[in-house]
């Protein structure tokens, strides 16, 4: 998930919304979708408008010229005939991909909006913050941000071999790369250190930037490296891994699917690795 090309994002709702804006949304954590399961569709706001279904809107930019908008549902919205409300994995290749990029980012706007009716600091009732995508709270002035969680994804090699690991969450035979969340005063080098110690019992050195991607479940901020083994034996946080294991470059077992960064850095470097090998 990652912004799609042509798209211009904004958070400044124009005064007329032009005919065919693209509405994002969503009852609860589910997006409304219509057609066919292989090819969903996303709906015109005018739909939404023409089968009363309202809610908060939040203005998200332009894909392509078409403006598009996340809308909060109420969470007892009806599901209108020849409509559906759709999970967010569940459109995985199915919602073309620049859809499934802006549905994520409507997402957390929406969760955003719907996790900060009232202020954190004294609970009087926020509001919409004037020029910002914020909300304020005009009893104490306290200001929310959409949250974003920054999770740290690594890939150990030991020489040509590479460490995989498998949540208990995970299917059987499905292995990744490790991965954890940042914590308050940890630098994301500091949080590889720190998760691949704890869930593994190894240490790493040569910490080395790939790529980062947007995860809207629910507003992850996925920030991949790989580093190489320095030292220790596998030693496994049970509630976190159920297996770990090193695997040779050719030898890999079944991965996550390629949307997600995880794959997209372990066939990176399967392909460096095949290369040194040669």
């Amino acid at each position: 998930m990652h912004t799609p090309e042509g798209f211009v994002p904004s958070h400044v709702l124009p005064p007329a919304l032009p005919a065919g804006a693209l509405a994002f949304a969503f009852r609860d954590t589910r997006l409304l979708v219509g057609g066919p399961d292989n090819a969903p569709a996303v709906p015109p706001l005018e739909l939404l408008q023409s089968l009363r279904l309202a809610g908060a809107v939040h203005y998200l930019g332009e894909l392509g010229g078409t403006a598009c908008v996340a809308v909060r549902l109420p969470d007892d919205a009806p599901e209108p005939e020849g409509w559906r409300y759709a999970g967010l994995r569940s459109l995985f290749f199915r919602l073309p991909e620049p859809l499934l990029a802006i549905a994520g980012r409507a997402f957390q706007v929406v969760e955003w909006d719907r996790t900060h009716r009232y202020c954190g600091r004294c609970g009087a009732p926020t509001r919409d913050k004037p020029g910002e995508r914020a909300k304020e709270c005009p009893a104490c002035g306290h200001t929310a941000y959409p949250r974003v969680s920054p999770a740290m994804m690594v890939l150990v090699t030991r020489g040509r071999e590479m460490l995989l690991a498998r949540a208990p969450r995970f299917p059987p035979g499905m292995y990744s790369a490790l991965a954890g969340f940042v914590e308050p005063g940890e630098t994301i080098e500091d949080c590889i250190r720190r998760e691949v110690r704890e869930e593994v019992g190894i240490e790493v050195g040569n910490i080395t930037y790939f790529a980062s991607q947007s995860w809207a479940f629910p507003h992850s901020l996925m920030i991949a490296y790989t580093a190489e083994y320095a030292g220790g034996e596998l030693r496994l946080d049970e509630a976190e891994i159920a297996e770990a294991r090193w695997f040779a470059w050719d030898a890999v077992p079944d991965l996550p699917p390629s949307i997600s960064i995880s794959r997209r850095l372990i066939e990176a470097t399967v392909a460096r690795l095949a290369g040194e090998s040669t």
